[in-house]
């Protein structure tokens, strides 16, 4: 029996990449999520500059920054843990959820709102933050390669 298929290029005439070590993804995402919110951001300043001035834009700006900081913080304990326990991360990654919210819950009772704070730019900015940061996220989980099964032992790994 015969084929009628292309046999295609001859074998070994490219280059094919090894599969090494990937690069943090929590870091990736950490950067990705940060520039993706901060253009936002920036956008949301601009309108708030113009329709409300300086305090409107820097009350649109704390929101948002304020919401980078806090998803920021995940992403980086996901990183720090990460690497030592690749499947605890996650773990590491909810109670930090836990703690953050306490704790900026009650930074923010302490503290409480300056009188030049204009709560709805204040809200714009987080809102965008929060919806750019996700985005991005979302975005960047999907182009994850993640390790699903283990790899199979190698005589080297059972000799050790």
């Amino acid at each position: 029996m015969t084929s009628n298929a292309e046999s295609g290029p001859a074998s070994g005439n490219g280059n094919v990449g090894a599969s090494g070590p990937a690069p943090s993804l929590w870091l990736g995402l950490l950067k990705r999520s940060s520039v993706v919110a901060a253009a936002g951001l920036a956008l949301c300043a601009v309108a708030a500059a113009l329709i409300d001035g300086g305090s409107g834009a820097l009350s649109s700006t704390l929101g948002g920054l304020l919401v980078m900081l806090f998803f920021g913080i995940s992403l980086l304990v996901g990183h720090f843990v990460g690497r030592n326990n690749p499947s605890g991360a996650i773990g590491m990654f909810v109670a930090t959820y836990f703690v953050k919210v306490v704790g900026f819950a009650a930074v923010l009772f302490v503290i409480g709102a300056p009188q030049w704070l204009q709560a709805r730019w204040f809200i714009a900015g987080a809102v965008t933050a929060v919806v750019l940061w996700q985005a991005a996220e979302l975005y960047g989980f999907s182009k994850a390669r993640l390790q699903i099964y283990n790899d199979p032992e190698t005589k080297e790994n059972r000799d050790a």
